[in-house]
């Protein structure tokens, strides 16, 4: 077999390549590096990128941004691909957020990054689709609502049991 054979494209063939969206977000990259080399003030960058989105986009990303300055302040606000962005000391990110106007996604997501170690556990949610902002319960600390367990005698939730899910058996439908 020649390698050379099949690897390359036809001329009338056309790559798809980026999307609009993905080359802006790589010069926002771009831009954003030169600006870490400068040691530009990443907070002012990150307020700069929050005020800059639409709504409702804007107002989940300024609650993110309040919580996590309150609930994690050694992290450092950054825009990230031109999304505010959390980094640690090392400047490694942890979470972002990606407005959903950005990448004409259906939710906004709020994402954590493999420096953000949430290796508890077998399986762990990396990303969070938001619609709208998070609910102020007191301070900005949010603990997630207390939940009832069914006993062992109790038939389940009508929650779970629409989901097609059972507390008495260990298998969910397909």
């Amino acid at each position: 077999m020649n390698p050379g054979k099949g690897t390359t494209k036809k001329a009338t063939q056309k790559s798809s390549g980026f999307s609009d969206e993905e080359k802006a977000a790589a010069k926002a990259r771009v831009k954003e590096l030169k600006a870490e080399a400068e040691k530009a003030d990443g907070e002012s960058a990150a307020v700069a990128a929050i005020a800059a989105m639409k709504e409702p986009d804007r107002s989940m990303a300024k609650r993110i941004h309040a919580i996590i300055k309150d609930s994690a302040p050694a992290l450092l606000a950054k825009t990230w691909y031109g999304m505010p962005a959390y980094a640690n000391e090392d400047g490694k990110i942890v979470c972002d957020f990606k407005p959903a106007q950005k990448f004409n996604m259906r939710y906004a997501m709020f994402e954590f990054q493999d420096a953000a170690n949430l290796d508890e556990g077998g399986m762990w949610p990396v990303a969070l689709p938001r619609q709208q902002a998070v609910p102020v319960r007191g301070s900005h600390r949010v603990s997630p609502p207390k939940r009832s367990r069914p006993t062992s005698n109790s038939p389940p939730s009508s929650g779970a049991r629409s989901a097609g899910l059972d507390s008495r058996t260990s298998t969910a439908p397909c």
